[in-house]
């Protein structure tokens, strides 16, 4: 049955680290930061269409201005054999297919029946496969920029010129208009029209191959340029995910064991040797569980301790109940019954400081700190302790120095209780007409409060256990059971809650004697 909660145990475990590894997986997410960065510049194939356009707008213009001077140098010719020759001739240095029109749009004269087969408009149908699939990638591109699509270029008869637009523009305006065109390859046509006086229109036609060509070239180096960078980019962005998303997933990993109550079998990888903000991660969730794992520990060995000083006072109250019984004489029961006085007053001491103890922790965490005068603090307890009156002529000398800043932050009534207790113990433990020396001194960061006596002081082997809870060294002719043990280890947990710290420490001015140094920050570091 063990073995069988123990496998159930480890597969909710991996289904649940899988879950959660799928739900906040970081891969998929730079891959699309990244990727569509790339598709921005993808968007250049955009810009090609505007820049394809721009070199059609040049050519037009450019055809206007050879249709205006090819129809000035056909207006001198004297007869058709000499305009045949210039016709031929201007075709030829332009590249250009010139033909001639009279006013009722019939033809006259054209350079390709005069047998200049300069201008040919290739069938896709005989084009190798390469131009086709250059011919369906435009389409494509075309179609996802949203570019203009021209009218399909196609031939006129011969007797029927009016049906050319620009022709029939020429004649009736008298301008110089130009069209483009999309040939069967889809390479742009363009024919432009210019009149002639007491003749008729000329027009020309190329086939603007070369723009097609141009923007190919560049579309192909953008492509190169666009696939290079895309393979890059993944390549990047599997190495920067790798780099991130594998270690934070061992880490969400580990986090979820341990919080599946695995503290103790978890080892948190602290990944010592990345310096970035994932290795400050790891390291920080590493001491964090091992600060976890010392609670833990912390806790139990509590637990046991608490059970081990009740069990004391109770065996005692057993033993003292059970004597009762058996006990004639008045006097032996009054002892009997002083000893059950005396162990109910230890166990509400007890009960009362393990709870203090308990929660003290948690207390601090949401206490509010303000600005506490630890000055003002110890005089006002050495009032209340000289109006209760000390005992054996002990005296008690705060020494505050001059101009010693003693504001801290804190919670004033748990501070109170540690100097509280440092006075009670160095009262305890000094001999009769003896001297308990108070003194406070600063630094730039730190307020430091000493408190010595006296007394024998504290072994030092001994002076780490004292503040150990349950842990008492307490003078020898004192009863046994008036003290629990746990002030001083509350006395450090406060301290320590206040990002400070205690120690004991050998006075260098006596044989004997001990030194109780309380270190907190000033107010200036909070």
């Amino acid at each position: 049955m063990a073995r069988a909660t123990g496998s159930r145990t480890n597969r909710d475990e991996r289904d649940l680290a899988l879950k959660w590894s799928n739900r906040v997986s970081l891969t998929p997410r730079i891959l699309a930061v990244n990727i569509f960065a790339l598709a921005l510049l993808g968007g250049g194939f955009s810009y090609l269409d505007s820049y394809r356009s721009r070199i059609v707008d040049s050519r037009v213009e450019q055809a206007g201005r050879e249709v205006r001077l090819i129809a000035q140098a056909l207006a001198s010719a004297k007869d058709a054999k000499r305009r045949d020759l210039l016709v031929l001739s201007l075709a030829r240095d332009t590249g250009t297919r010139i033909r001639l029109f009279d006013e009722k749009g019939k033809l006259l004269s054209d350079s390709k029946a005069l047998g200049l087969r300069n201008v040919v408009l290739r069938d896709p149908d005989k084009d190798p496969w390469g131009l086709e699939a250059a011919r369906f990638l435009d389409a494509v591109i075309d179609t996802v920029a949203g570019a203009d699509r021209a009218p399909l270029y196609r031939e006129r008869p011969a007797d029927q010129g009016l049906d050319w637009p620009d022709v029939r523009t020429a004649l009736s305006a008298h301008g110089t208009p130009a069209t483009v065109w999309r040939a069967p390859d889809r390479t742009p046509v363009i024919t432009a029209a210019a009149p002639i006086t007491e003749l008729g229109v000329v027009m020309t036609t190329v086939n603007a191959r070369d723009i097609t060509q141009t923007v190919r070239a560049e579309r192909f180096r953008l492509g190169m340029v666009l696939l290079f960078v895309s393979v890059f980019s993944i390549l990047l962005s599997l190495f920067l995910a790798r780099t991130i998303v594998r270690p934070l997933r061992l880490l969400a990993r580990a986090a979820i064991r341990v919080r599946l109550g695995r503290a103790r079998e978890v080892v948190v990888p602290r990944l010592p040797d990345r310096s970035d903000e994932i290795g400050l991660l790891a390291r920080a969730l590493s001491d964090m569980t091992q600060a976890l794992r010392a609670r833990i520990d912390a806790t139990e060995a509590f637990a046991a301790d608490v059970t081990h000083e009740l069990k004391n006072p109770l065996a005692s109250l057993r033993s003292a109940v059970d004597g009762m019984a058996a006990v004639k004489k008045k006097e032996h029961r009054d002892q009997l019954l002083e000893i059950v006085r005396d162990d109910v007053l230890r166990l509400d001491r007890l009960i009362t400081d393990i709870s203090e103890a308990s929660r003290l922790d948690a207390q601090l965490s949401r206490a509010t700190f303000e600005p506490v005068d630890i000055g003002a603090m110890i005089q006002a307890l050495l009032d209340q302790r000289e109006a209760r009156g000390i005992p054996n002529g002990i005296r008690i000398a705060f020494d505050r120095g001059p101009g010693v800043e003693l504001t801290v932050l804190g919670e004033g009534a748990r501070l109170e209780r540690v100097f509280e207790n440092l006075i009670e113990n160095a009262i305890s433990f000094s001999p009769p007409r003896s001297l308990i020396a108070i003194s406070a001194s600063s630094d730039a960061d730190y307020l430091t409060i000493r408190v010595e006596d006296e007394g024998s002081g504290v072994p030092e082997e001994a002076r780490e256990n004292i503040f150990r809870r349950f842990h008492s060294v307490r003078p020898q002719d004192e009863a046994f059971g008036q003290h629990s043990g746990l002030g001083l280890a509350i006395a450090r947990t406060i301290v320590e809650g206040h990002q400070g710290s205690i120690s004991v420490e050998s006075r260098e001015d006596r044989l004997s004697g001990a030194r109780f140094v309380v270190r907190l920050p000033l107010t200036g570091r909070n």
